[in-house]
């Protein structure tokens, strides 16, 4: 089946929407300080007592649809994924003007997803590619991508394609209480 990305606009987020960012949880990268950080952070893979879901869309605030009251999306690259006619997927790269980088040559990816069925069969990386083509088209020289450590698919993902962990973050989602546990992950693919 033949894969193809299109641009859309903001009045296609709602379609967008339709495919749901979720994942079920299995295991989680646990940070392990060496020296109490001066040596670094190791990651080791745990295997969760109980798996769960782990919705992104069902976070306070969030999900395609209501982005558009949160931030400005005129300037930032809406991709959507089809097979045939079908819509699989999408992802939404932002200037990092927009997510609070100080350095604007980056861009953001704000979000990947796709259907469960047509995960790690090549449309993911056809959408990594479509957003980093996009940021190095309009001067930009690395993408930033946020994940967590209860995402370990996603992890694995970023590393095979090149991107490099630049950031661990044991304490980005206190006050959270749905995501207190989790640690952000930050990695950067250079273009």
């Amino acid at each position: 089946m033949s894969i193809h990305i299109r641009q859309v606009g903001t009045d296609d987020l709602p379609g967008y929407s339709e495919i749901g960012s979720f994942l079920t949880v299995e295991s989680l990268l646990q940070p392990e300080r060496i020296d109490n950080g001066l040596g670094g952070i190791k990651l080791h893979e745990k295997k969760v007592d109980i798996p769960y879901i782990k919705d992104y869309d069902t976070h306070r605030g969030e999900g395609p649809t209501r982005w558009l009251k949160r931030f400005d999306m005129s300037n930032w690259g809406i991709f959507m994924a089809f097979e045939e006619d079908k819509h699989i997927g999408g992802a939404i790269v932002a200037p990092g003007a927009y997510v609070g980088d100080i350095d604007s040559r980056y861009t953001q990816l704000f979000d990947i997803r796709l259907l469960p069925e047509k995960r790690r069969k090549g449309a993911g990386t056809l959408l990594l590619q479509t957003v980093a083509d996009w940021s190095r088209q309009l001067g930009y020289t690395h993408l930033k991508i946020e994940t967590q450590n209860t995402n370990v698919p996603a992890c694995r993902f970023y590393s095979k394609q090149g991107a490099v962990l630049g950031n661990i973050d044991e304490h980005a989602y206190i006050g959270y209480p749905e995501a207190e546990h989790e640690v952000r992950l930050v990695w950067y693919l250079e273009l």
